[in-house]
């Protein structure tokens, strides 16, 4: 089966676990809270699961985003150090 998540909605959902928060997030990814509620709306979508409670100025990881964030961190993390990594060894 093919993956079509968009790994920048897997980063948004990674950094918006973190900071529990979409507005914080999307300054830290250079977005809209707007966007970011977007890209984590289709992620759930697609994973068939809700990933955050919703409040009115708040929001909280449900059992299964906290599972997901523990899976999906690492990755994120690694492939991110990786791009990193290759990006300073071009430039040098």
């Amino acid at each position: 089966m093919p993956i079509r998540t968009p790994i920048r909605g897997l980063r948004s959902f990674c950094v918006a676990s973190k900071c529990l928060s979409f507005k914080h997030a999307a300054a830290q990814l250079f977005l809209t809270p707007s966007a970011v509620s977007h890209q984590i709306k289709q992620l759930e979508e697609q994973l068939g699961l809700v990933l955050f409670k919703r409040g009115t100025r708040s929001i909280e990881l449900t059992s299964s985003g906290k599972q997901f964030y523990q899976s999906i961190q690492p990755i994120i993390h690694q492939l991110e150090s990786t791009i990193s990594d290759f990006t300073h060894n071009q430039q040098n």
